[in-house]
């Protein structure tokens, strides 16, 4: 048996789009069960994201701190954003969101793991790269707004963020994710031997 996710749509009969939001969306379908019967479905259409790990010389990850309204918590997180343009490249993306929301760049990128966030009720895809080699952006900070401007930004070392997710301490799906993958990558191939950052990502295809 091979462990792989695999392709599969099953018949919708029906699709009606109940909300629109700046962003987001809800969409409603009738989906045929294998056994012939129509269910319902209701799950928020969401545009995909990107995240950056990004891991400095000294073996710390760069982490926001930022208030998530819908789960009433200041989480710790890492730079991470929508994928506001149809098609864009993810590393662009990535590139902008790691400038935007902590003023830094990096010269090494590599995927480290591609997920879904939600898929029992979302469709959303994030791809969370791993950034190094990191040095300070040029030019004036990005200015932000709302909760963004109550940010908190620090660099945490690696291990810390392990024992934080395995203790329950930290809940930010990016973070949690990210830091794991590249705890599991040390002790395989190493994360020299991630995918390249332009790596196809079927979930969100791209323009090369």
């Amino acid at each position: 048996m091979v462990i792989k996710d695999t392709p599969e749509e099953w018949p919708v009969t029906a699709t009606t789009t109940p909300f629109t939001g700046k962003k987001t969306s809800v969409r409603t379908d009738e989906v045929v069960m294998p056994d012939g019967s129509t269910v319902t479905r209701d799950y928020q259409v969401h545009p995909g994201s990107v995240a950056i790990l990004a891991l400095d010389e000294a073996d710390r990850v760069l982490v926001l701190r930022q208030y998530r309204h819908p789960v009433r918590q200041k989480l710790w997180e890492i730079p991470a954003g929508l994928l506001d343009v149809p098609g864009e490249h993810p590393l662009h993306a990535a590139e902008r969101e790691l400038y935007e929301e902590a003023h830094v760049k990096a010269a090494d990128w590599r995927v480290l793991t591609d997920v879904y966030t939600t898929p029992g009720g979302c469709d959303e895809a994030v791809r969370i790269f791993l950034a190094r080699e990191l040095s300070e952006a040029e030019g004036e900070r990005f200015e932000v707004s709302e909760e963004e401007a109550d940010m908190e930004l620090a660099r945490v070392p690696l291990a810390d963020l392990v024992r934080g997710a395995l203790a329950g301490e930290l809940h930010n799906n990016c973070l949690v994710v990210g830091v794991l993958a590249l705890a599991a990558a040390r002790h395989d191939a190493g994360p020299d031997a991630l995918r390249p950052a332009d790596a196809p990502w079927p979930a969100r295809p791209f323009a090369s």
